[in-house]
C-alpha cells in the first residue's frame, strides 16, 4: 500500500470532517432534486470520490459544501442523460439545475438554509413504510454520514445485515413511491412520532447497550441528540421534540458517571453527582420550558424529561421527588400505556412507599408476555425483595436477570448482586 504524504493525509482527515458535517445536507438537496434517496447518495458519493481524488493535490476549496454540490449536480447531470427512459424529466431537473445556478451561483444549494432538505430527508428516512431496524440503518446512514461498518459497530450486528437493510430500505422506499417531502399539517403529525422513535432508538442503544462488552456507547448517544437538536431548530414549535432533547440531554448528562473505573456499572442512586455535566442539564431544562410552554398537553418524551429533571435537580438522591416522579409516570402510562413504563412506575413507586408497594405492582407484571425475556423485571424484584429481607428469593431473580441479559458488563453486576444476597443470608 502507498503512503500519503502529509499534505494528503492532511487533505483526507480534512475531508473527513468537512463529510460528517455536510452529507446530510448534500444528500438532502440531491435527494429533493432527483427523488430518490439511493440515487442521492450515491451521487453524494461520487462527489466525495472526485475531492477525495483532487483535494490532496489541489487543495481544499474555500467552500468545500459548495464544491461537493457542484460536483454532485454535474454528476446527476451526467447520470440522467445516460437514462434515456428518464429523458423528459432529465431536461426538466436540468433546466432547474441551470436555472439555479445562473441565478444563485453554485453554493446556493449548500451555503443556503437547506432546512427543508434536511427537514425532508429526515421524515423519508424514517418513512413509517419502512421497519424500526430499516428506519435506524438508513437514518444513521444519510444523515449521520456514518459508514455500514460503524452502524453495525454500534450495534453490535454484521455488516452484511446492515448492508442488506439499507439496500432494502431505499428498494422499499422507491417502490412505496415515497416522496421526498416536508409533509404539513396532519400527515406531519402521523409521521412525527416515527421519526422521534428511529432517534430515540438509536439514542437508547447508546446509553444502555443490550448487547456486547460495553455499557454504554457514547457516539450513538451523541449522533442521536445531534440529530434531535437538528428537529428541534427545523421544527421550534413542536412540543415532543423538545421534549425527546430535554430527554436526552439531561440523561446524557450522566453518561460519564454510569460507568465506575473497572467499567462497571454504577446505577443512579449511586452515582457521583458533582460528575454530571450541568451543562447539558441546563441545556436539558431549558428545552424541557420549551415543550411546556408550547400550547397542548405534555406528550410521552416531554413526560419523561420532566422525570429527568426531578433527578436532575435533586442536589443528592436522598433528595429526589419521588412522589412527583410517580405522579409523572401516572401521565405517561395515559399517554403510552405498555408493561416497561408500569415497570418503572413500580420502582418509583418502591422509592416514594416502600418496596412492599413497589413489589406488589412489580408481581402483577410477572406473567406479562412482552417482559418474559426482559432481564430488568427480575432485576427490579430482587433488588425490592433485597430491600424487604428476603436475600434467598432476591438471588434468585438476580440470576435469573442475568441469564437474560445479553450485555456482559449488566451480567457481572447481576451476578455479584446475587452473590451478595448469599453473603447476606449467610451472615444472617
Amino acid at each position: 500500500m502507498t503512503e500519503l504524504s502529509p499534505a494528503a493525509t492532511e487533505a483526507h482527515r480534512a475531508i473527513e470532517a468537512i463529510w460528517r458535517i455536510e452529507s446530510a445536507r448534500l444528500i438532502a438537496g440531491l435527494a429533493r432534486v432527483v427523488g430518490d434517496i439511493g440515487t442521492a447518495e450515491e451521487l453524494a458519493q461520487d462527489a466525495l470520490v472526485a475531492a477525495l481524488e483532487q483535494w490532496p493535490i489541489s487543495g481544499v476549496p474555500e467552500k468545500p459544501g459548495a464544491w461537493l454540490m457542484g460536483t454532485a449536480r454535474h454528476h446527476a447531470i451526467d447520470l440522467l442523460r445516460r437514462r434515456q427512459t428518464l429523458q423528459r424529466k432529465h431536461e426538466e431537473i436540468g433546466r432547474d439545475i441551470q436555472q439555479a445556478q445562473e441565478d444563485t451561483g453554485p453554493a446556493s444549494a449548500i451555503d443556503g438554509d437547506g432546512g427543508d432538505d434536511l427537514l425532508g430527508l429526515i421524515f423519508m428516512a424514517c418513512h413509517p413504510v419502512l421497519s424500526k431496524d430499516a428506519r435506524v440503518a438508513l437514518t444513521l446512514r444519510v444523515l449521520g454520514g456514518l459508514t455500514t461498518e460503524e452502524i453495525a459497530r454500534g450495534f453490535l450486528t454484521p455488516v452484511s445485515t446492515i448492508a442488506q437493510r439499507i439496500v432494502r430500505a431505499k428498494r422499499t422506499l422507491t417502490e412505496a413511491h415515497a416522496r421526498f417531502e416536508v409533509p404539513d399539517g396532519a400527515e406531519r403529525a402521523a409521521r412525527l412520532p416515527s421519526v422521534l422513535e428511529v432517534i430515540y432508538l438509536i439514542f437508547n442503544e447508546g446509553y444502555s447497550a443490550t448487547a456486547g462488552e460495553d455499557l454504554v456507547r457514547p457516539a450513538l448517544c451523541e449522533e442521536a441528540l445531534r440529530l434531535g437538536r437538528i428537529l428541534a431548530e427545523l421544527i421550534p414549535t413542536e412540543a415532543e421534540v423538545h421534549g425527546l432533547v430535554a430527554l436526552m440531554e439531561i440523561q446524557v448528562s450522566r453518561l460519564r458517571s454510569r460507568v465506575g473505573p473497572s467499567g462497571e456499572p454504577v446505577l443512579l442512586l449511586d452515582q457521583d453527582r458533582a460528575h454530571w455535566d450541568r451543562l447539558l442539564i441546563s441545556r436539558g431544562l431549558t428545552a424541557l420550558e420549551r415543550a411546556e410552554g408550547l400550547a397542548g398537553a405534555m406528550g410521552p418524551y416531554a413526560l419523561q424529561a420532566a422525570i429527568a429533571a426531578c433527578h436532575a435537580r435533586a442536589a443528592t438522591a436522598a433528595e429526589t421527588d419521588w412522589p412527583r416522579i410517580v405522579a409523572l409516570y401516572d401521565a405517561v402510562a395515559q399517554l403510552a400505556p405498555s408493561p416497561v413504563v408500569e415497570l418503572n412506575r413500580a420502582v418509583a413507586v418502591g422509592m416514594a412507599f416502600g418496596p412492599a408497594a413497589g413489589l406488589d405492582l412489580v408481581d402483577a407484571l410477572v406473567q406479562e408476555p412482552a417482559l418474559k425475556a426482559y432481564h430488568l423485571l427480575p432485576a427490579v424484584r430482587g433488588e425490592l425483595l433485597r430491600k424487604l429481607g428476603r436475600s434467598e428469593e432476591a438471588r434468585a431473580e438476580f440470576e435469573r436477570a442475568a441469564s437474560l441479559t445479553q450485555n456482559v458488563v449488566e451480567r457481572k453486576l447481576l451476578l455479584r448482586r446475587a452473590a451478595e444476597c448469599t453473603a447476606e443470608r449467610m451472615a444472617g
